[in-house]
């Protein structure tokens, strides 16, 4: 009996979304619940499981196809029994074909050359299952993906994971060459020289989706940032006295994101319309804060949301953020993880930035930037002290904040991160 397998439902305003992997194949056998594709929305991936125990039959839709909830995208057959192995009678039959060989000739001895080209072949066969970043970056680094621990959801590889398998073999970042390459043309001539390939990758469903959304703020918004420096000598002190006691009680490590977000609490309780937004000619304020956290994700840059960051404690923001963190490299985060938002952090820090004007994340209207600590030397009481600095950005758009807002806002945030004790008291 064959069973069609519809796209689901994706959420509040969701109506499509693109087929970003086929994790079944044609002939291969299917557990009940278990996912045969991956739909990527304009926030999440999503997986799309089997009803039904069987074979996949055949895919409806192809890898980037725009699919439309209701959709049919693939068949299943009901009770059949799929191959183990994709691919498992072809190579028993080769392998038998070369026992047979090395029993008729076996005193001869494997040629370097043919093995060093069998294992690239195995390695880009095995390559052929995986997503098209994962396989761009095995090919690309020489590693085979079958001694890799995947970390993703249902222990599949990430481009993160080959690259960590790759380094720890000592590779250079840098692909090697199959077979020996061209000579470069010489200097001058206008003639392109080895190595200078393209590659033309579609944009994926959440690229385009950040893209359009990014530009739109640009668009519509007035945006406009203003900076302050902040000593996290405090924040660092406090952090290294309670870090022990916090996770043994918390069972979670604390960060200094619990921080900046009852920080930033302050600010939007003092400057409201810092934690509001514009929605035709009408202002929306809120009585409550959902903080947005910018979180780094396989397929990009993901924003989930700490609910009533005004009303919670460092313990259990500071549990949302490392859950968030965890689902978001899974890529399980759901679509009501992202929903609503009323302001944002973003932490570039963690890659090193020193400065940046961060955009904002539509509709809200202001977003914080965090960026790396550095030791500098800094003037106090008419006295040069090194002192752990890091810069702060706060982006506004200027059509509801004012410049004497967004400065205030931006200048309780620092006061409270130097005086770690304003956010007990409420100052």
């Amino acid at each position: 009996m064959a069973t069609e397998i519809t796209v689901p439902a994706l959420g509040e305003s969701v109506t499509e979304g693109s087929i970003g992997e086929w994790l079944k194949q044609p002939g291969d056998a299917v557990a009940a619940d278990e996912a045969i594709c991956s739909l990527e929305t304009d926030k999440v991936a999503v997986d799309v499981p089997s009803p039904v125990a069987g074979v996949m039959s055949e895919h409806r839709a192809e890898v980037g196809d725009t699919v439309e909830v209701g959709a049919v995208i693939a068949v299943i057959e009901e009770g059949a029994t799929g191959a183990a192995t994709k691919g498992e009678e072809p190579a028993r039959a080769q392998q038998d074909r070369s026992e047979g060989k090395e029993e008729r000739a076996p005193e001869k001895a494997p040629q370097k050359a043919p093995e060093k080209a069998k294992v690239s072949d195995d390695i880009a066969a095995a390559a052929q299952t995986l997503s098209p970043a994962v396989r761009r970056a095995v090919l690309e680094h020489g590693v085979d993906p079958s001694t890799i621990k995947g970390t993703g959801k249902d222990g599949r590889l990430t481009k993160e994971d080959v690259i960590a398998a790759a380094k720890a073999k000592g590779d250079a970042p840098a692909p090697a060459p199959a077979a020996a390459a061209p000579a470069a043309a010489p200097a001058g001539t206008g003639e392109p020289g080895a190595g200078r390939n393209e590659e033309r990758v579609k944009m994926t469903r959440m690229r385009q989706t950040i893209a359009k959304r990014l530009k739109g703020a640009q668009d519509n918004a007035a945006l406009l940032t203003t900076f302050n420096d902040c000593d996290m000598s405090a924040v660092i002190e406090a952090r290294g006295k309670y870090k022990d006691l916090f996770a043994k009680k918390h069972d979670i490590r604390l960060g200094f994101m619990g921080f900046f977000a009852k920080a930033a609490c302050l600010a939007l309780k003092d400057v409201p319309a810092a934690n509001a937004y514009i929605e035709g000619d009408e202002i929306i304020y809120h009585d409550y804060v959902d903080i947005s956290v910018a979180v780094s994700a396989p397929n990009g840059l993901v924003v989930p949301v700490i609910r009533d960051a005004d009303k919670k404690g460092f313990a259990r923001i500071e549990k949302d953020i490392a859950d968030f963190g965890k689902r978001a490299k899974e890529g399980t985060l759901t679509m009501a993880d992202m929903s609503g938002g009323t302001f944002t952090i973003s932490n570039g820090g963690v890659f090193g930035s020193l400065m940046s004007t961060p955009i904002i994340n539509p509709p809200q209207s202001a977003v914080l930037g965090l960026h790396r600590i550095e030791d500098r030397a800094v003037v106090v009481n008419g006295e040069i002290v090194i002192k752990p600095m890091m810069y702060l950005a706060l982006s506004y758009d200027h059509r509801l904040i004012d410049g004497r807002e967004a400065v205030t806002a931006l200048k309780i945030i620092k006061d409270a991160i130097e005086d770690p004790t304003r956010m007990l008291i409420d100052l």
